[in-house]
């Protein structure tokens, strides 16, 4: 199973959605629901999901009445059918109304992108292929949306700008004429800085760069965007002909990936997929609060 998600890291966009929501009471819920009310309800799926979100909905309700409290069925990773119970909530009725919107809101995101995610992780099995994520995530909700990745299945591409080193097309339109000798120094720089877990080098044409970025030492990923299968099949010919069994530098395929071609570029021999869309184009499940 993935790693806990960081509580700490995500507890400030928690209390800016509380306050955006909640602003000076739930005047509806204070009019239905007297506070010593208390009741049980249960968070169920309207759709088959991945679950994802479990831990960061206890303290979502912790932070709206620490009397809260939240029985957990199914865990983050694991998939739930319609209508089985995720788990069970306990406490005082008025803030479990007040806190379900967004407890929800984020229960649902998060389930979304890790049940899309584990679609393309189940679309390329098989395969030697493995999802990874981008950066293109929602402001704010990197940490929570890369955690969701890592539920579904897939993996995290670098966090930021600070912890992955990735060359690609703009910076290299920055070299002169000599660009491979060039990018041989700026590659032995990107070696010795501390905290960088790859470097990562972008190609536009298999015939006219990819042979050159395969002599230079040092470059753990070639990116290989926008190309197609025959793209994708040519460069994995010339890398393990040049290469003759060493395992660096990985292919990696990214743009225009979709369900529908996902499984036909892993079949092209490519070991990663950078997939946008289970970020930035997952749709949020649908999930409820059931008093039954």
């Amino acid at each position: 199973m993935t790693n806990p998600l960081d509580i700490e890291k995500a507890r400030p966009l928690i209390t800016i959605a509380i306050q955006e929501d909640l602003g000076r009471g739930d005047v509806t819920s204070e009019l239905f629901a007297a506070e010593e009310t208390q009741c049980r309800a249960y968070l169920v799926p309207r759709e088959e999901i991945t679950v994802c979100g479990m831990e960061l909905a206890r303290e979502i309700l912790k932070l709206y009445d620490k009397r809260l409290k939240m029985r957990v069925y199914i865990n983050d990773g694991n998939p739930a059918l319609v209508g089985q119970r995720i788990a069970r909530i306990e406490g005082p009725l008025r803030a479990m109304l007040t806190a379900e919107r967004v407890l929800l809101n984020f229960l649902q995101r998060m389930s979304g992108i890790a049940t899309t995610t584990s679609k393309y992780v189940e679309a390329v099995r098989g395969t030697k292929a493995k999802i990874y994520d981008t950066r293109k995530t929602t402001p704010g909700w990197r940490i929570l949306e890369k955690y969701a990745v890592k539920c579904g299945g897939g993996h995290n591409h670098r966090i930021g700008l600070y912890d992955g080193i990735l060359i690609k097309d703009n910076h290299l339109a920055q070299l002169n004429d000599d660009l491979y000798k060039q990018l041989s120094q700026i590659v032995r720089k990107a070696r010795k800085i501390k905290g960088v877990g790859f470097v990562a080098v972008e190609v536009d044409h298999v015939d006219d760069q990819l042979d050159h970025v395969l002599k230079i030492p040092g470059i753990d990923i070639v990116l290989l965007d926008n190309m197609g299968q025959w793209q994708l099949l040519h460069a994995v010919e010339m890398r393990n002909t040049m290469l003759k069994g060493r395992k660096k530098p990985l292919l990696e395929a990214s743009g225009r990936i979709t369900l529908d071609n996902v499984a036909a570029i892993a079949r092209c021999g490519i070991d990663r997929i950078a997939v946008g869309a289970i970020t930035h184009s997952a749709s949020a499940v649908d999930i409820g609060l059931d008093r039954f």
